[in-house]
């Protein structure tokens, strides 16, 4: 049997971004939650080291030759220095690609922690994130799948002392969203956070108390991504007037959107309608939390 890992969707509860600095990045404060759905990752002993990507989204990736599972398995290797036995990783891809998820960090994420496992290397959790945080901005909070409020380039890490679990319903109307694009028209926008108000997490006891706070907070990147690719809008207008919708919001810089809801019930019913309402949308019900075992 091959090691695998979990490749858990990334969903920012809310996403703050600030202006441009000097050297182009945006400062951000965002707290992620991860689902129970995602990408699959598997290590097979091989007689080189390579890449294969299988599954329903495996064809977004076919125009690119170094994926991020590629560029994660060449910079651990690069940061121990040592001979290392080829493996096959294989990829299942599930995750709509460009979608808002962290679906590429969460993969390098997975298999940075498949490879630490198989070559038996001795690294601490620590040395990992710090290869994780070279390959992106979302990096180090996608390798481990905890709960966290991610600061700065999102290299800044504070985990969640408690969220309760969470049922969601994720959807994404088929578009890939460049989040470089976004960005542009964020900017061209120019209704920045200015990122020195600080919000207490509070500790919630539910889902209620949860989405009632996250109320108050929003995703900055929104309206950008609405006029970038309409097909968000009515995705998140839609969600929004559903009853199970105790919120809805975009998660990154789109496509995907979600709605948070009381239940699992409410969740199952919420998506067997989106699933009906719009049969060519990608549909998941989920929960929100993490970090999940790699047998999820």
């Amino acid at each position: 049997m091959p090691a695998t890992a979990f490749a858990p969707a990334k969903i920012n509860l809310f996403l703050h971004v600030g202006a441009p600095q000097a050297d182009g990045y945006h400062p951000l404060r965002s707290l992620m939650a991860f689902a129970d759905i995602g990408d699959r990752l598997s290590a097979d002993p091989s007689a080189a080291m390579e890449v294969r990507v299988r599954g329903p989204s495996a064809h977004a990736l076919a125009h690119e030759a170094d994926n991020l599972v590629a560029r994660a398995a060449r910079a651990l290797a690069a940061h121990v220095r040592t001979p290392l036995a080829p493996f096959r990783l294989t990829l299942e891809k599930l995750l709509p690609v460009a979608a808002g998820l962290g679906g590429g960090s969460s993969d390098a994420g997975a298999a940075l922690r498949l490879l630490r496992e198989v070559w038996g290397l001795t690294l601490s959790d620590a040395e990992l994130e710090a290869v994780a945080a070279s390959l992106g901005a979302d990096g180090a909070a996608c390798l481990f799948g905890r709960p966290v409020l991610a600061e700065g380039r999102g290299e800044r890490l504070t985990p969640l002392a408690a969220l309760p679990a969470i049922d969601a319903v994720l959807v994404n109307a088929g578009p890939g969203v460049s989040t470089a694009k976004v960005y542009g028209r964020f900017d061209a926008l120019g209704v920045f956070d200015p990122m020195d108000i600080h919000p207490e997490l509070p500790t919630f006891e539910d889902v209620i108390e949860a989405a009632s706070w996250l109320a108050t907070q929003r995703n900055d990147l929104e309206a950008a991504a609405r006029l970038v690719e309409p097909s968000v809008g009515d995705v998140l207008d839609t969600l929004a007037s559903e009853p199970e919708a105790l919120l809805a919001r975009m998660s990154g810089s789109g496509g995907t959107c979600f709605a948070l809801c009381a239940s699992d019930i409410e969740a199952e019913a919420l998506a067997e309608r989106m699933e009906s309402l719009a049969p060519d949308w990608w549909v998941r019900r989920c929960r929100l939390g993490g970090p999940w075992p790699d047998d999820t």
